[in-house]
């Protein structure tokens, strides 16, 4: 199959390099240094299921360098659909399947609203991975896997043709009957993330002491509380399931979003807490601890955004 996959970070670059392992054709959009290391010496991941260098990986920087992919991985920072889904749309076919793996609950609708509502996919991905150095991806934790469903929530051909594709790359892989729940799903734990960011913690110490872990819990139930002003098919013991999930994660482990707030990099805050916020003024929901992390991170946000924007 022919794949693009736009962002070439730690989702990009593990999920892109195991399909070029089983014989894809595959290229990479990147930038910078990272680009140029892959051009010169292959992208390599090193893995806790087993390293992978795809020595000859085809990357380029511009999305209008591939004509006709059979499949698009939009693999970009949440954020950033808006900036790439005008150049999508000009390059795939009628056939073309597109399937965000984005944080949040807006990226399969965003980018609906520029590409055919008929190519795109509902989509998402559970990995703990980050570039280590440029050329080099880290996956750290977490067993990788994608998740995908036709918005109308039935089987299909497109659906059938990623479950072959995934598991003949050895990729787990979930093809869901409701991709609505499983990406609110998701949602609901990552927004953990602006939490960890505004005390300093990791999931360990978060969930640790008595005083954050019960934010940790209040902010997991506000978000659980707009799922069902939203109609999404969520039964309340996920909370629960969800809370067992961030006691069984490694100590240490952060994620993306807490890490780009302590870099005083642009973060995802506004598709995630913030994405809570809005919804919940919408829906007419009590989000307090969603608020107070959304409106503390908010300043430094805009701040970045502007020196960046400067720079």
């Amino acid at each position: 199959m022919k794949i693009l996959v736009v962002g070439t970070g730690g989702v990009g670059g593990y999920f892109g390099a195991r399909l070029a392992q089983a014989g894809n054709d595959v290229t990479f959009i990147a930038r910078g240094n990272h680009l140029e290391a892959i051009r010169e010496n292959g992208l390599l991941v090193k893995s806790i299921n087993g390293d992978v260098c795809i020595k000859n990986a085809h990357a380029v920087d511009a999305i209008s360098d591939i004509k006709h992919p059979d499949l698009v991985l939009t693999a970009v920072k949440a954020w950033q659909i808006k900036e790439i889904r005008e150049e999508i749309a000009q390059v795939i076919h009628d056939e073309s399947i597109v399937l965000p793996l984005q944080n949040g609950v807006l990226a399969a609708k965003e980018l609906a609203e520029v590409i055919p509502a008929k190519n795109v996919m509902g989509g998402l991905c559970r990995i703990f991975s980050m570039i280590e150095a440029p050329g080099v991806i880290n996956h750290v934790g977490y067993k990788p896997e994608i998740v995908f469903g036709e918005p109308a929530g039935s089987s299909s051909v497109r659906t059938q043709k990623l479950s072959r594709l995934f598991e003949q790359a050895n990729i787990s892989y979930k093809s869901s009957n409701d991709i609505e729940a499983d990406v609110w799903k998701k949602f609901i734990f990552i927004c953990t993330s602006a939490l960890l960011a505004v005390t300093k913690t990791t999931y360990g110490e978060l969930r640790e002491l008595k005083e954050t872990r019960s934010m940790m819990i209040g902010l997991l139930n506000e978000i659980y509380a707009v799922s069902q002003k939203a109609g999404v098919n969520i039964k309340a013991e996920f909370i629960d399931k969800t809370i067992a999930v961030i006691d069984s994660v490694a100590y240490d482990s952060t994620s993306s979003l807490t890490r780009d707030v302590w870099e005083g990099k642009p973060s995802e805050i506004e598709y995630q807490n913030g994405t809570v916020v809005k919804l919940a003024e919408e829906y007419g929901v009590e989000v307090p601890v969603n608020r107070f992390v959304y409106h503390v991170i908010l300043p430094m946000e805009l701040k970045t955004r502007s020196l960046k924007g400067n720079a």
